[in-house]
């Protein structure tokens, strides 16, 4: 997807939510609290909501201001969402310990129905995913369609319970631009990770 018609599919879709959203209380943006304004290709303009493993809400704007690797799963996945997760921490093994402390990894789940809050802990608890650096989230069924449809990413239900779906990593600036992107989940890109790595400096 080409970042032309990734700026205007991320507008048009933040502005719908914004639509939807007038009856609710207005949320600070971060330019009305003296931040720059967001890039107009930026993921982050959708404000989404989501809520972590640990229970706690958050928006994804709050990833601004770091580099952050973000990836779509679900937690029942048997085969290619395991390879997902090491294809992560292959790439994370990868960096010096200054370059993966200014990274942050996010795996937002396509199954919000059955991956609760304590089912993405188990999942993080089980797999040993360090939680000063990784978040396993989730968010209700429209708002993961919206994540999915800016990140360039799709995914389909299938009568089984299982899910046909995109297994790219993703490598956000930290404005929330798309910066890199990968479909190699065995080994290490080496051009995702030049790309990783000049994001962490």
């Amino acid at each position: 997807m080409n970042t032309s018609r990734l700026a205007a599919m991320i507008l048009a879709i933040a502005a719908l939510t914004a639509a939807a959203a007038t009856a609710a209380t207005p949320e600070v943006h971060p330019a009305a609290s003296g931040a720059a304004a967001l890039p107009g290709d930026s993921v982050y303009q959708l404000n989404a909501k989501l809520t972590d493993q640990e229970g706690r809400d958050f928006t994804l704007t709050q990833k601004r201001g770091q580099p952050v690797l973000v990836g779509m799963f679900y937690t029942s996945c048997e085969f290619v969402c395991p390879m997902l997760v090491e294809a992560l921490r292959n790439t994370e093994a990868k960096l010096s310990a200054q370059e993966r402390a200014k990274l942050s990894v996010l795996l937002i789940t396509i199954d919000p129905a059955r991956d609760t809050v304590a089912v993405l802990k188990r999942t993080a608890q089980q797999r040993t995913l360090d939680p000063a650096h990784w978040t396993l989230a989730r968010s209700d069924a429209a708002t993961t369609r919206k994540l999915a449809a800016v990140l360039g990413l799709q995914y389909r239900a299938l009568s089984n319970g299982d899910f046909n779906h995109s297994t790219d990593l993703i490598l956000l600036d930290a404005d929330g631009r798309v910066a890199g992107r990968t479909a190699q989940l065995t080994g290490v890109d080496p051009t995702f990770l030049k790309q990783v790595k000049a994001a962490a400096q």
